[in-house]
């Protein structure tokens, strides 16, 4: 008869999201989502490592939290290298890295008969191809910590779009790019989860960012509201609630999901 593995005891219910003592790399920090999640995960009592392209408004991001809190870094995440020497900066001021939030991105819409190369590229490779470069700069350094004996392991999110499960008019560079994100997500957590590694997506819906002004906008609102059950657009502060569940332990068992935080938006026509 086999004997069921003990359950070890988790946080206090209190601090089921704490992220005390965890090292969390936020790209795209400087604002929106970004900003909030730095944030947050500061409130949380962990440590961030902010990067931001625009120097000017990561330095608003980081000037407001503690300096022992945050390493900022100014930079574009379509840098391997700038990946790669981030996490080392990072093991050197706090120790080790514990989790990332993929997050930074950028629109360039065009219907698909005008899309330019350029205005394809440009998104695929800050979307998709600088997310990979962050998840395995971060997933190389958490899989050797784990290879030492390090059984803390670490907490990927991809932060995706209802445009990657549901398609976008204008912006099929963004929908294909946010849809590729899925299968990174799944694919890095069928290979990490052995070094507990947990790798997930959240599929935002619209979010009040300066990225969602033109669809908040007057030709566009009335109809999106309309498909949005809860019948408004999303606040930065309240979706990256889900983003710091997903890194800390109260989602210990939970990987390769894709979380939708869309107020409803995925279950309407």
């Amino acid at each position: 008869m086999n004997t069921p593995a003990q359950v070890t005891a988790g946080p206090d219910s209190a601090e089921i999201v704490s992220l005390k003592g965890r090292t969390i790399v936020v790209t795209g920090a400087g604002q929106g989502i970004g900003r909030a999640t730095t944030e947050l995960v500061v409130k949380l009592g962990g440590n961030v490592v902010a990067l931001e392209l625009n120097e000017a408004t990561l330095a608003q991001t980081v000037s407001a939290l503690p300096k022992e809190r945050v390493l900022g870094v100014v930079g574009s995440v379509t840098d391997p290298d700038l990946a790669a020497g981030t996490v080392d900066k990072a093991v050197a001021q706090f120790g080790a890295v514990h989790g990332l939030v993929n997050n930074a991105g950028i629109i360039r819409p065009a219907m698909i008969e005008k899309m330019s190369a350029r205005q394809w590229q440009d998104v695929i490779d800050v979307h998709l191809t600088g997310a990979f470069y962050w998840l395995q700069a971060t997933g190389r350094h958490m899989v050797q910590r784990a290879k030492e004996g390090d059984a803390t392991g670490g907490s990927i999110v991809n932060i995706s779009s209802d445009a990657g499960r549901k398609g976008s008019i204008g912006q099929i560079n963004y929908a294909a790019a946010k849809a590729g994100l899925l299968g990174m997500t799944m694919t890095a957590a069928l290979e990490w989860s052995k070094f507990n590694i947990r790798t997930n997506s959240i599929c935002f819906g619209v979010v009040e960012t300066p990225m969602t002004d033109t669809i908040r906008g007057d030709k566009f609102r009335d109809g999106i509201l309309a498909k949005i059950p809860l019948g408004r657009w999303a606040q930065p502060e309240e979706v990256v609630k889900a983003v710091c569940f997903l890194l800390s332990d109260g989602a210990s068992y939970i990987t390769g999901q894709h979380l939708g935080v869309n107020g409803g938006y995925h279950i309407t026509v």
